[in-house]
């Protein structure tokens, strides 16, 4: 265990610093194994994950942290046993029901990127409230990743741009930033750290495009039991390191 001192102190190096990411990305993983490890049902792993989304949502926005994106739900995640993909979609209506209050205090703004429509109709009018409830908070822009895929994101954002193009909306000469404007991503910044937890050394078709220079971060600890002392340790390792984006170190200091 940690002593709160410990996990304080580590704050107060964080905020000391001027080099605070400006967007935070997790690909929440391991609640399952954090269930069976306990010989509990895996619903009781995602249900105590719902903790660890509000912890690291609150320090986000204490640490100043303008956006935090979680890999909520995938379109792969479908093919799932169906108790448990109704037990996930139950879960987050219940949890957006109850915490949309928390998120107006905190004024926490929230946003959903995927093929939200496609969700089914309670969570998707559920998210919609929130987002419509939320529009005007300053604060802290929490990134739902629902019904998301980055290969879904990026097939999408080319057959909107073909469109375009062949309605002589845009002109043909495509760059990075126009195509960038054409993803669910298009109003929010690149992540500078994406953390994955549970120890899984892959990418999982997650902000495909949107990760090209982020810094990466896995810990072997499960969700539900990543807090915040977890977070600042990934926060300082993130700025421990030098970003180059393609320069040397001497360009850069």
């Amino acid at each position: 265990m940690y002593s709160i001192q410990k996990v304080n102190s580590k704050k107060n190096k964080i905020l000391s610093s001027k080099n605070i990411p400006e967007h935070i990305a997790i690909i929440m993983d391991g609640n399952g194994r954090w269930a069976s490890n306990k010989n509990l049902p895996r619903i009781a792993g995602h249900k105590e994950g719902i903790n660890s989304v509000k912890e690291i949502t609150q320090e986000c926005g204490e640490l100043g942290i303008r956006y935090l994106t979680l890999f909520t739900f995938s379109i792969e995640n479908w093919s799932r046993p169906k108790i448990e993909v109704s037990a996930l979609m139950s879960l987050l209506v219940d949890t957006i029901k109850h915490e949309i209050n928390e998120l107006m205090k905190n004024n926490v703004r929230l946003h959903v990127i995927g093929r939200v429509l496609e969700l089914p109709e309670k969570p998707r009018v559920e998210m919609m409230k929130g987002i419509e409830k939320t529009k005007q908070n300053s604060g802290l822009n929490l990134v739902l990743a629902l019904n998301y895929s980055g290969r879904t994101e990026i097939l999408d954002a080319v057959k909107k741009m073909k469109t375009d193009i062949e309605k002589k909306n845009i002109n043909s000469n495509i760059t990075e930033k126009t195509f960038s404007e054409y993803l669910y991503t298009k109003e929010i910044p690149d992540p500078d750290l994406v953390i994955r937890t549970s120890g899984e050394s892959r990418l999982s078709n997650f902000l495909l495009w949107q990760m090209a220079y982020s810094e990466i971060i896995i810990t072997e600890t499960h969700w539900p039991a990543f807090r915040a002392n977890e977070l600042y340790n990934s926060i300082l390792n993130y700025q421990s390191r030098e970003r180059r984006f393609g320069r040397v170190s001497k360009q850069i200091k």
